[in-house]
């Protein structure tokens, strides 16, 4: 089997991909986002334990 050689790139496919790289790029950006907030709520979450815990 032969490859055959890719067409030549319209601007119009040149925006898709250029929009789908940024796609993902911007869907990493908020799972990113989302496991910093919730380690961070998770660390809030401990420290308010070991407060109550240890109150007097």
């Amino acid at each position: 089997m032969t490859e055959q050689p890719e067409a030549p790139q319209t601007p119009e496919d040149s925006l898709e991909k250029h929009r789908l790289a940024e796609e993902t790029r911007n869907e990493r950006k908020v799972w990113y986002f989302l496991a910093y907030f919730l380690f961070g709520i998770h660390i809030v979450a401990f420290v308010m334990i070991y407060a109550v815990t240890h109150a007097k």
